[in-house]
């Protein structure tokens, strides 16, 4: 395709018939010439100050938005449009204009994709083309219902360093005329300086981008290896996720016991899906993800691999594995939604590189909390030595003592006192005795029975307290609470007793196991209550904690809220947890 050239002059020897005469030929190109440079050289201020606004900012869309306008004003168009060309497949991947307002636009609908048509023809053969009517075009495809009449028409390619990113494209010239020859020069030049200003958007777009993904990367290596709870950390990566991949969801799976992967946390406005779903074994996208290989589709909703409602209601997605040191510990999936744009190859390199350096992060945090593990152990295996070495040694002693002063004494009274007293030493050392076993058996040795997690949660939060916890189950919790509700009622149970050791300052703790309760909207439901009678909520404290059960009730389709206490006049603190059953 070329440039219309313009119009022969009626003058002319050829329209006279006669041979072209060599002087006037030449005087007639001198004089065309010098019209044009007349021309030009008083289009200059308005060509400098053209460039210079071109050349204003770095953000590439506001850059475009720039040049469009620019461009309509230099040629003196009422519409411009820039047509940004798809790096990964034919068509348009943007399309950028001017001089169409946004309700006209909506009207419109679909924007142009540049797959056929004259603007496909512009994206195979990117050459200037100038058009007095572009309806007469053969290569024209005609326009969508409510789109603006337009004739003349001109179209100039972009080239950044080499490469065409894009045509710019002119529409309807104010006047009724066409454009001229001195519009092609001066959009031209225009559009040469565009593309020196896209190709430094672009660059200092990627260096940004990259700048994002590295300080994302950073959060969530410092969250992982803070020492939080591992829900938190989890949390932190698809919350940190989602945010630098403008996504729709952050999701983290990790690998499920019965095969397949488990959904551990989910950040989203309206999440679709819900923790501890699990996504079978067999589906094709979990078996590359546990292989360690990424997976992106443009569309999720409708593709074949997808067989679980993971991300039904989605459209390009990236589901990368959380892979290090070649082991696979999970995966990050980050969709967007229907109808939104797919995700660059430079979105996808960066997402991996984040994935793998959050897999790194996670292992050293597993590490981390290996070793803490380690020490708990090693400390719990010294009190419990102590224990029997030291404490139920002195107190044989002691009640060998008082047995023999029982003997000697004549005052019945003070024999059955020290009767008494010698009773609760032997009460005293069985539960020492008790104590001891529950230290030397460790948490790993957790029975499958929910009655028997809580018992153990007690007792382990009895050694920290220097008490035990007064307890109550009502209604058989064994064989009505479901598996995932009660994992997450005992980590609710564990974060109370943790909070009332930490910070209540409690004498007294009760712990009731209700799974008789009725939710608010009428569904039966399993309720722990936690009461104590310490120093009550603080104002103005960290409430990460009571957040993270509340996320948890929510998650399963209940709710978490805390109250007065039972200590005098209401003193402490009463934390309420429940969820369906």
């Amino acid at each position: 395709m070329s440039v219309q050239e313009s119009q022969e002059s009626p003058e002319s020897p050829e329209s006279r018939g006669g041979a072209p005469d060599p002087l006037e030929a030449a005087t007639q190109a001198t004089r065309s010439l010098h019209g044009l440079s007349t021309e030009l050289t008083a289009r200059v201020p308005q060509l400098l100050e053209a460039m210079r606004s071109v050349g204003t900012g770095l953000e590439l869309h506001s850059t475009l938005d720039r040049i469009c306008e620019t461009a309509a004003e230099l040629a003196d168009a009422r519409y411009a449009a820039i047509g940004v060309v798809d790096t990964d497949g034919p068509g348009l991947s943007d399309f950028v204009t001017f001089g169409v307002s946004t309700q006209l636009a909506r009207r419109i609908g679909h924007r142009p994709d540049g797959k056929r048509g004259l603007l496909g023809a512009l994206i195979s053969h990117p050459d200037t083309v100038r058009l007095a009517d572009l309806t007469k075009d053969p290569r024209a495809a005609g326009f969508p219902a409510h789109h603006p009449p337009m004739k003349t028409f001109l179209g100039v390619p972009i080239r950044v360093q080499g490469e065409i990113f894009g045509n710019l494209y002119l529409a309807e010239k104010n006047g009724g005329g066409e454009f001229n020859d001195y519009d092609v020069h001066m959009v031209r030049v225009l559009a040469t300086e565009a593309g020196i200003a896209i190709g430094n958007a672009r660059l200092y777009e990627a260096a940004t981008q990259r700048e994002r993904w590295i300080d994302g990367s950073v959060a969530v290596t410092t969250a992982l290896l803070s020492g939080g709870d591992a829900d938190d950390a989890l949390s932190v990566v698809a919350e940190q996720a989602r945010r630098l991949a403008d996504s729709a969801a952050g999701i983290v799976l990790l690998p499920a016991e019965e095969g397949g992967m488990e959904i551990v946390a989910v950040s989203a406005d309206n999440p679709a899906t819900s923790l501890g779903v699990v996504i079978p074994a067999e589906s094709p996208v979990v078996d590359k993800l546990l292989r360690g290989e990424p997976v992106f589709v443009d569309d999720a909703a409708s593709d074949p691999r997808m067989i679980s409602r993971l991300t039904s209601q989605y459209g390009p997605c990236m589901m990368l594995p959380l892979h290090s040191g070649g082991r696979v510990l999970g995966a990050l999936v980050t969709p967007r939604a229907r109808g939104k744009r797919p995700f660059t190859e430079a979105e996808r390199t960066l997402a991996t590189q984040f994935a793998s350096q959050a897999a790194l992060a996670l292992m050293m945090a597993e590490a981390q909390r290996d070793r803490e593990r380690l020490a708990v152990f090693e400390d719990r295996d010294r009190i419990a030595r102590d224990l029997h070495d030291l404490v139920i040694q002195r107190l044989f002693a002691t009640g060998m003592m008082l047995e023999g002063a029982q003997r000697r004494s004549i005052v019945p009274e003070v024999r059955d006192g020290v009767g008494k007293a010698v009773d609760e030493l032997d009460v005293t050392i069985q539960e020492i005795r008790t104590a001891i076993f529950a230290l030397q058996q460790g948490p790993a040795e957790a029975p499958s029975g929910l009655r028997t997690r809580v018992l153990r949660e007690i007792n382990m939060a009895a050694v920290p307290l220097g008490f035990k916890p007064a307890h109550r189950f009502v209604g058989p919790i064994d064989t009505v609470v479901g598996e995932l509700v009660g994992k997450n009622l005992i980590a609710a149970l564990r974060e109370a007793l943790s909070n009332a050791f930490r910070h209540a300052a409690a004498s007294r703790i009760e712990v009731v196991v209700d799974c008789t309760a009725s939710l608010p909207d009428g569904r039966p439901g399993v309720r722990l209550e936690v009461a104590d009678d310490g120093v009550g909520m603080p104002e103005g404290g960290r409430r990460s904690g009571l957040r993270n059960l509340r996320r948890r009730a929510e998650s399963l389709g209940g709710s978490s809220w805390y109250g007065s206490g039972i200590g005098e006049d209401g003193a402490g603190t009463t934390l309420v947890w429940e969820a369906p059953l």
